[in-house]
């Protein structure tokens, strides 16, 4: 019984999860781009010296605004040839035809090494 119970619940949420997820732009091209470079500017790290075929990307958030403006929030996992990583959170703004319409905000949440 408890199975069958659980089963009706998530059956009932199923258009609830369907429809967490309808975002039209996929924008994260502009935000990662903008966090290497506060990365390089901030001393973190040389982009040359991230191996982007690593690069995780997550958006964790997005949500409009008005007038098909949407905030995205992104989560970056940035992985270095020696095997150090940078997760990096931004937050910006895009729309449904253009992804850089703000500036990024970037925040540096975790850095972390690999000592053999």
């Amino acid at each position: 019984m408890n199975k069958l119970s659980t089963a009706l619940l998530l059956l009932a949420l199923t258009p609830v999860f369907a429809n967490a997820k309808t975002v039209k732009n996929d924008c994260h091209s502009w935000p990662m781009s903008m966090a290497e470079v506060w990365m390089k500017n901030a001393g973190i790290i040389n982009i040359p010296d991230l191996d982007e075929s690593k690069t995780e990307v997550t958006l964790l958030a997005s949500q409009k605004n008005h007038h098909h403006i949407y905030t995205n929030i992104f989560r970056f996992v940035f992985h270095a040839k020696d095997g150090r990583k940078f997760e990096v959170i931004t937050q910006n703004l895009a729309s449904d035809d253009e992804c850089s319409i703000s500036q990024v905000n970037s925040y540096l949440v975790s850095k972390s090494a690999i000592n053999y």
